[in-house]
């Protein structure tokens, strides 16, 4: 734990404009880093899944430019002079990843962007949908060329259309969940460059000064 919390106030110490989290494929861990990140100035950008077989939640932070950020990242260093060697870190239990309960609301809303974003790998459109219907039809066709019986064969494919319908209804559904609740915490619904669906704060500057969301 100290080594992901060390890890990200390095960045953080080198005043960068980016920091990046990835502990290991854990939103609820990488949502107590992104908090913690915001009490040093920064502000939640996206996520997405990385690394081997998509098994790291990367989390990208942006430097805030607003003054109430400054006065925000002045406050945490005087307030945690040691954080990241041995002191207390800003909104964690000492030692832990585990929020303070004074920050534990903050953490569940990072956690819902997170999620949110990183599930974005696992909601198809329907020309996805579509590609992963073929493949079991596909692979119908082939169990019965390996001369398995039609039956058989079309059972097969027919369970992998199944499981594959189920994942994306509920991956739909949990998506559908975490919307409302970013909706309900005061977050308007933007869309990025690539037209995927997005939240912000409502005076939530955009990311590096760009057009990079749009209303």
């Amino acid at each position: 734990m100290e080594r992901h919390i060390a890890g990200v106030l390095q960045q953080i110490a080198r005043q960068q404009g980016i920091v990046e989290i990835a502990p290991q494929g854990s939103a609820p861990k990488a949502a107590a880093l992104a908090h913690v990140a915001e009490q040093y100035g920064y502000m939640y950008g996206t996520a997405y899944r990385t690394g081997f077989k998509n098994s790291l939640v990367q989390v990208r932070m942006y430097r805030d430019p607003r003054p109430d950020a400054r006065v925000r990242e002045a406050a945490t260093i005087t307030a945690h002079p040691r954080a990241g060697n041995g002191g207390t870190v800003p909104g964690l239990k000492q030692g832990s990843l585990k929020p303070l309960p004074e920050a534990a609301g903050d953490v569940a809303v990072l956690r819902d962007l997170i999620t949110f974003d990183v599930m974005a790998l696992y909601v198809a459109d329907r020309s996805q949908k579509l590609l992963v219907y073929l493949a079991c039809a596909v692979l119908a066709v082939l169990m019965f060329i390996d001369n398995r019986s039609p039956v058989e064969a079309v059972a097969s494919g027919g369970a992998v259309a199944l499981l594959c319908t189920v994942a994306f209804k509920v991956g739909t559904v949990r998506r559908r969940m975490i919307a409302r609740r970013l909706t309900d915490a005061g977050f308007l619904t933007v869309r990025d460059e690539q037209g995927s669906r997005r939240f912000l704060r409502s005076e939530q500057q955009l990311p590096d000064h760009t057009d990079r969301f749009t209303t």
